[in-house]
């Protein structure tokens, strides 16, 4: 079986279970309802897991019985492109490699898998003067207590949740273990790898312990040298301000443009297209653009692409509209606003507008790089309050689960059928493949221009009026999308 490699196309994200509930009824609503409309899909995790709807793998050589199976990914694989998890920074709680070390302690062939405080810090704990400067993901710093075997107990390091253990990726053994893993991920069917959490790999004490160079580029070149013999590339997972995506860019790395979102939502409230332009014109052009993610609406990304007091009006205005949203967002002791990432669907951010939400989506299509479409984005899916109220977890307000038959009447609404004929113009319109022109306009107005050869496609967008229009041609001829 051949596998697809990545191109130009958009890439839709989503979970194995969100869409029907494992991969064959996902299959068939993509075959069924969405067809040409993407042609790259990432997986989230879809390995056996403990915790975090995934991201807290026990093992990669399997597939969750729940989801499906190999032949299931695999099928997949050979009709879009496919991108796979990594979680280069832990393992899962449950890991057989953190069990056997619970149970054996020292004797464990896995007892330099781990950071011990007790080694890593020269007193066995971090000063507070140390623990400050971590970048911290949740209260009381980035630990958990082993419980061993033999009755002792001490501090590891897990910068995530208690069913995340952070793995020490400058042990020889770490690195064996991420390498087989990427091979093995290689010759199922991936054409990307998605490092998450790849920020927080490298550590050092008196330190953020979050993206430390030089170390954090030895270990990135290690990864991605691991994967290029099968011809794939890594895609890490950072957020952070752009000046972080404009380094990788540099060094010939695929970045995620976590940037847009906010500045599409900043532009869209207020009738401004300043920053946004800005943006489009200084954006790493081998990136992958996003307006929604499983992960919420990046607010760090945005950091001195605009100014902090429109990060902030930008937010309240957010929290308006959707005012569950201001009590559930995502904290991190890194950022300097009132949430490190919003909780609410991208839908429900532009408050329920279809011409709006389609305008949001054409300037994505028409930023450089390749589109990702989440799931709920694609399906113009609001607000899961019933879920959210559930389970508690902020995240899960844009972590809808759609039967089947919701998801195929989701497909029919006008809104999402105008979609995805935007999404199957960009990805089959040869402009997109050519050169970009920034048009000069007025500070309310975006008109953007992609052309290759004698055919071209343009946006022309009044952000105060919200009317907007994409023209095109066809063969020559010009056409007006509709």
């Amino acid at each position: 079986m051949s596998f697809k490699k990545v191109s130009n196309q958009i890439m839709l994200i989503t979970y194995a279970d969100s869409m029907g509930k494992n991969l064959k009824e996902l299959e068939e609503i993509l075959t069924t309802q969405v067809k040409g409309a993407i042609g790259g899909l990432h997986i989230l995790p879809f390995f056996p897991s403990s915790a975090d709807r995934g991201f807290a793998p026990m093992t990669y050589r399997e597939v969750d019985p729940a989801f499906g199976d190999w032949e299931d990914i695999e099928r997949l694989a050979s009709k879009y492109y496919l991108m796979y998890d990594y979680m280069i920074n832990h393992v899962s709680a449950h890991s057989p490699e953190y069990l056997d070390y619970l149970e054996k302690k020292d004797e464990s062939e896995y007892r330099d898998f781990f950071i011990r405080f007790q080694d890593f810090w020269e007193n066995g704990y971090p000063t507070q003067e140390q623990l400050e400067k971590i970048y911290k993901r949740k209260a009381g710093g980035p630990s958990v207590k082993a419980e061993f075997a033999d009755g002792s107990s001490e501090l590891i390091w897990s910068t995530f949740s208690s069913e995340q253990i952070d793995l020490d990726c400058s042990q020889p053994k770490v690195k064996e273990f991420i390498r087989k893993n990427l091979e093995f991920l290689a010759k199922h069917g991936a054409a990307l790898i998605r490092l998450d959490a790849f920020g927080y790999a490298t550590k050092k004490p008196g330190t953020s312990c979050f993206f430390l160079e030089p170390e954090v580029w030895d270990l990135l070149k290690e990864t991605q040298d691991m994967m290029a013999p099968y011809g794939i590339k890594a895609l890490p997972e950072i957020h952070e301000t752009y000046f972080t995506q404009l380094k990788l860019d540099a060094r010939g790395y695929d970045v995620y443009d976590f940037a847009l979102p906010l500045l599409v939502l900043q532009a869209l409230y207020f009738g401004d297209a300043i920053y946004l332009k800005n943006w489009m014109k200084i954006c790493p052009k081998h990136q992958f653009t996003t307006l929604d993610t499983h992960d919420g609406i990046g607010v760090m990304d945005t950091y001195h692409l605009i100014p902090d007091d429109e990060i902030d009006r930008t937010l309240e205005r957010l929290y308006e509209i959707s005012s569950v949203t201001k009590g559930i967002s995502t904290k991190s002791s890194h950022t300097y606003f009132d949430a490190y990432q919003v909780n609410c669907s991208y839908f429900s951010a532009l408050d329920e507008d279809e011409n709006v939400y389609l305008l949001a989506r054409a300037i994505q299509f028409f930023t450089p790089g390749i589109p990702m479409v989440y799931y709920m984005g694609m399906l113009a899916g609001v607000n899961d309050l019933e879920l959210l109220k559930k389970t508690g977890g902020g995240r899960d307000i844009n972590r809808r689960y759609y039967t089947k038959e919701q998801a195929e009447e989701a497909c029919r609404q006008p809104v999402v059928q105008k979609l995805l004929r935007m999404m199957e113009l960009r990805n089959t319109h040869p402009a997109f493949d050519g050169e970009l022109r920034i048009l000069d306009s007025d500070p309310y107005t975006l008109s953007v221009c992609w052309s290759k050869e004698q055919e071209w496609a343009q946006l022309d967008a009044d952000l105060r009026t919200k009317e907007w229009k994409i023209v095109y041609t066809e063969q020559g001829k010009e056409k007006a999308f509709a």
